[in-house]
């Protein structure tokens, strides 16, 4: 379990402890790739609480010892950084938005946006993000819904890094049509249930202890309506079980963390598995879904903040009819306009993560506001970052394709907040039916 300090935040609540560290780099072996010198801060941070900038500075040390050699060696031999989860294990911040009582730090979604931002912008981009993303957003709905046996047996194993956590909702057939899930789970005489079905585009399945499934408990013409008869379970993975196989999907982007092809064939689970009521799944995930949206808006931003630091940086040095390419506007003001698009997502990122932290203790804060807020940042998140990688890239010229400066890697994982967990234009028609009240096009 996670040792903690209290600090003397506004909040009055508890960070994880910082251990010193030595500025070696991580991971042991001597990477072929350069590195660049630790770049400054771009992002504007007057506004924040002094828990997040304390989660930032912390976060920001511990990431300091991973540089991007370290990144680029991972993606090009798509090698897990065990050894980043790890550092993040042991100081506590798997934990961070989870209750005190079973090893967390009982912060908000608030302070985590703020440590997957730091992550993602210290060069360890969407990969480093997602080394640890399920178990910071899949673990809410546990915490929230989960018996006192089942919390006491997970939480404190995932804060302290022994257990990992992978989220099973998406499946082939479905895509984005949650409701219409195939997977089914098969209540047995004994209580337990058969699992039988896939789903797609699983992340950390190959190294995951354990999955968040989603799946359907009651066939879907048996009840009254589509969002009933879903069920979530906590299960264990037991991947030398020739009734589970998880197949690793060769991908574009963030190939240091493994995502997966999962298929049951009469997969055997426990009953006490089972997350709350049975067929009250698809209520219970929501819970996760806008801190998700929240966690990745902030993921995004802080892969554009990287990237807009590289082409800064490069825009600077690189002379070219022997003056900066910096000092040419068609260089500097695509920058500026990047920056400025990144610090508007900042704004819409960090207060839906108020509202939704706010919602929990605040009755007059409806949930739809709060999903309206965190789609809304999610989608100018993404596009932000997406803007700021494709010009980083453009910055760079010819060098921009090269490995060495990494904004290659950047910019193919930029393109993960722009389709997942929900696609901008899934999150258009959201803001369209529920804001504008205009008919539903799907």
């Amino acid at each position: 379990m996670a040792t903690f300090i209290k600090v003397a935040a506004r909040s009055a609540r508890w960070l994880p402890r910082i251990t010193p560290r030595s500025t070696a780099p991580a991971g042991g072996n001597k990477s072929v790739f350069s590195t660049s010198a630790p770049r400054r801060q771009l992002m504007a941070t007057a506004g924040f609480t002094e828990s997040q900038l304390m989660v930032r500075d912390a976060v920001m040390k511990i990431c300091s010892n991973f540089p991007n050699t370290y990144w680029q060696q991972h993606d090009q031999t798509e090698e897990y950084p065990k050894e980043f989860h790890a550092a993040l294990a042991q100081d506590g911040w798997l934990g961070i938005a989870l209750p005190e009582a079973l090893g967390g730090a009982g912060l908000g979604i608030s302070e985590a946006t703020m440590m997957m931002q730091t992550i993602a912008e210290s060069g360890a981009g969407m990969a480093g993000a997602q080394s640890i993303h399920a178990n910071v957003y899949a673990t809410q709905p546990l915490a929230k819904f989960g018996t006192q046996e089942q919390l006491e047996q997970t939480i404190p194993n995932i804060t302290a890094g022994k257990l990992r956590v992978c989220f099973g909702v998406t499946e082939p057939n479905a895509g984005l049509d949650t409701l219409r899930l195939e997977t089914f789970a098969k209540k047995q005489g004994d209580g337990s249930y058969s699992v039988s079905g896939q789903k797609i585009w699983i992340t950390c399945a190959q190294v995951a202890d354990k999955m968040m499934l989603l799946a359907r408990t009651t066939a879907r013409e048996d009840v009254k309506k589509p969002s009933e008869g879903l069920s979530l379970f906590c299960i264990n993975l037991n991947r030398e079980d020739h009734r589970l196989k998880v197949s690793k999907i060769k991908k574009m982007g963030g190939r240091a963390v493994d995502a997966n092809e999962v298929f049951f064939e009469n997969y055997p689970i426990s009953g006490d598995s089972l997350i709350g009521k049975e067929g009250q799944g698809f209520k219970i995930i929501l819970h996760g879904m806008n801190a998700e949206r929240c966690l990745l808006a902030g993921e995004a931003l802080g892969l554009g903040y990287a990237a807009l630091g590289k082409a800064a940086e490069y825009a600077r040095e690189r002379v070219v009819f022997q003056r900066p390419i910096g000092q040419n506007q068609g260089i500097a003001h695509p920058l500026a306009d990047v920056y400025m698009r990144l610090e508007a997502a900042k704004h819409a990122t960090y207060h839906a993560a108020r509202l939704y932290d706010a919602s929990k203790t605040d009755g007059s804060i409806r949930q739809e506001e709060v999903g309206v807020a965190c789609n809304s940042a999610k989608y100018l998140a993404a596009e932000a970052a997406f803007a700021a990688c494709e010009r980083a890239v453009l910055t760079h010229g010819g060098m921009g394709y090269a490995v060495e400066y990494d904004v290659e890697r950047y910019f193919r994982e930029c393109l993960v907040p722009r389709i997942a967990p929900v696609s901008r234009e899934m999150i258009l028609n959201y803001i369209s039916e529920k804001v504008l009240e205009l008919p539903r096009s799907y």
